[in-house]
């Protein structure tokens, strides 16, 4: 998923949002902390998982459902924290040569992006299996990881001029192709589940792309709009794959089908049209094939562009959002966390063209004293115990270099004990609530 966090135009005091991989739950800071929030009934209720005191943070990234976070600071944001919110515990801490723009998980790999080098550890142990230096100049940390094991390949971008995208197996440590996707610079990249596509938008917005991230061939284009650029805040794809949503400075979020049926039947018919297609999308694929072939190449780019299956308009523009597409309770459901401190619920109509319905908005400003909170978890405890790094100096002596742009490991405020069984767990997310930190001095 895209964050609002660390973004240097977002105001002071607002509320920060991010979703999880898979959209199970949302991490909220404030000036005075963080919460995270289960989504298994947003329906109704949005059930508190877990709050604390802390900083003011510029990052917060939560591991699935585990009890891992990665964590951010405006007082240090060259520091990375990663924090078993169950133990109220920190597990380790690296300090890198610069600000830290972006974190990005999954359950193999870490994320670390500064504004020209990536750093890619080993979720595991923590250790710095990769370092992608001197990369384009990418001062707002645009990068994105698959949510998938299988195919965990990192995207980010491969030039400040244009819109190409730099895809990099992290399993296997190497460049997996580059893809032309935009004329202009890159705005917004995210992947699939399975992390076999991934849209893209540019600078531009007016058009978003989604490619196989495999070949890098173009396998959708749509278009968002056709009167005026906008800034692209929030690009997802829901978690069943069929849609994608996107959310930008104006005040309409945008969600795209992505009929692969018809390309689908076209192929298992050897191209062929079959009646029943003829009243389908496949009939206006292919109207649009027959009546573009005689009109100039501009006019038949938009003509042949899928346009919004539906949309969601909101009282007020200039409102950074994060958007989301998850099933709640077997109900498909759009999901809409804002810079000003909302949470909207809608629902997702079976017919295109049909309004998104409202069905709940929670107010994230408010403390709730009806959440439902993990026992022994809401102690208000401040996150930053116990502390531990991998052996050796951690990142600093895995892959690094003397040219300024090296990871070294902060010194752990008590013992210098590698991430243990607790931390594995934790990983798996089979950590139980509650105990003791095993990293405790």
């Amino acid at each position: 998923m895209m964050s609002l966090l660390g973004r240097t135009d977002v105001d002071a005091g607002e509320v920060f949002v991010n979703f999880n991989q898979n959209i199970t739950s949302l991490a909220v800071a404030t000036s005075g902390g963080y919460s995270l929030y289960s989504l298994g009934s947003v329906d109704s209720t949005l059930d508190k998982i877990y709050h604390t005191k802390s900083d003011e943070l510029l990052l917060i990234e939560r591991l699935f459902e585990s009890s891992l976070v990665a964590i951010v600071s405006q007082r240090a944001p060259r520091k990375l924290k990663v924090c078993h919110f169950k133990k109220q515990s920190e597990i380790c801490n690296y300090s890198y040569a610069n600000s830290i723009l972006a974190v990005k998980l999954n359950r193999e790999r870490l994320i670390v992006c500064l504004e020209e080098s990536l750093y890619i550890h080993n979720i595991q142990d923590m250790k710095v299996v990769h370092t992608i230096r001197d990369t384009p100049c990418n001062p707002q940390g645009l990068c994105a990881l698959s949510s998938s094991s299988e195919h965990c390949y990192l995207a980010y971008p491969g030039s400040v001029t244009a819109g190409e995208v730099q895809i990099f197996d992290a399993i296997n440590l190497h460049a997996k192709t580059m893809i032309p996707a935009h004329d202009t610079p890159l705005a917004a990249l995210a992947f699939s589940p399975s992390g076999t596509e991934i849209a893209t938008a540019s600078e531009r917005g007016t058009v978003i792309r989604v490619f196989s991230s495999q070949d890098g061939s173009r396998l959708f284009e749509l278009r968002r709009g056709l009167k005026r650029c906008v800034s692209i805040v929030s690009l997802s794809f829901s978690t069943c794959a069929e849609y994608l949503v996107s959310s930008s400075n104006t005040e309409t979020v945008h969600i795209f089908r992505l009929d692969r049926s018809a390309t689908e039947t076209a192929e298992g018919h050897g191209g062929k049209q079959t009646s029943d297609d003829w009243m389908g999308y496949s009939f206006f694929r292919f109207l649009s094939k027959t009546v573009t072939s005689y009109l100039p190449t501009q006019v038949t780019d938009v003509f042949s562009q899928g346009r919004a299956f539906a949309s969601v308009t909101l009282a007020e523009a200039g409102v950074r959002r994060m958007c989301a597409i998850t099933t709640i309770q077997k109900q498909l459901r759009l999901l809409i966390a804002s810079q000003d401190g909302y949470l909207y619920v809608y629902s997702i109509p079976a017919v295109e063209g049909a309004e998104c319905q409202l069905i709940k908005r929670h107010d994230l400003r408010m403390e709730d004293h009806y959440a439902m909170d993990i026992k022994g978890l809401n102690s208000g405890v401040s996150i930053g115990g116990a502390a531990g790094v991998p052996p050796g100096g951690g990142a600093g002596n895995a892959g690094g270099s003397n040219d300024g742009k090296s990871v070294a490991a902060a010194a752990p405020s008590s013992g210098g004990d590698k991430p243990g069984g607790s931390y594995a767990s934790a990983v798996k997310g089979d950590e139980p609530a509650g105990g003791a930190s095993s990293n405790s001095a």
